[in-house]
């Protein structure tokens, strides 16, 4: 057996003084936010974020849009299988989903809105049945009393309200995400 090469402790010896607590690094439910549609907004809070006195640790939301439009030469489905691989890459770019939240439509301006809802609803569904996530749809209303206080707000009236609490959304799709995404985290939803 080799010799020690640290020397042991004297009974009188002591470390250098701590002038700080040691940080603790806590892990919180990464949870992703969806407004569906052709142009999906989204919001991300990812494992690390956390809350202070009601707010939000910068750098800890991330959020943006992403358009599954189909080109000319594809067929009608494509789109939903793309949305299903950008959720895929979402999970692991994340390094992991534990709650979604999605914009929960009852009414549509049209026939094909609605059609395309559904199929966008169907692959949301399916895809967190598959990898074990839990999910939740947030009627419309719900989101902009929270965000506005009237739940009827417009677009723009949205846009503002997220705008003011410190984030720059591209559109109104983001806008909804972050405002849902929001919702949950500031326990309006049961989850934080």
């Amino acid at each position: 057996m080799a010799p020690s090469t640290l020397p042991m402790p004297t009974a009188h010896a002591s470390g250098p003084p701590i002038a700080a607590p040691l940080p603790v690094t806590l892990r919180h439910p990464a949870v992703l936010a969806l407004d569906l549609g052709t142009t999906t907004g989204w919001a991300l809070r990812g494992q690390d974020g956390t809350i202070t006195s009601g707010t939000i640790t910068s750098g800890t939301i991330t959020s943006g849009t992403m358009t599954f439009r189909p080109s000319r030469f594809e067929g009608g489905g494509m789109r939903f299988l793309r949305f299903k691989r950008w959720l895929t890459e979402m999970k692991q770019l994340s390094g992991g989903i534990e709650s979604m939240v999605y914009e929960q439509v009852r009414r549509h301006a049209g026939v094909d809105a609605s059609h395309a809802y559904g199929g966008w609803l169907a692959i949301l569904s399916a895809w967190c049945e598959h990898h074990g996530i839990p999910y939740q749809g947030v009627p419309v209303g719900t989101i902009k009393r929270f965000a506005t206080g009237r739940g009827n707000a417009d677009k723009a009236a949205m846009i503002a309200a997220i705008r003011a609490r410190g984030f720059a959304p591209a559109d109104d799709n983001e806008a909804d995400a972050v405002a849902l995404l929001l919702w949950v985290i500031e326990g309006q939803g049961g989850t934080a």
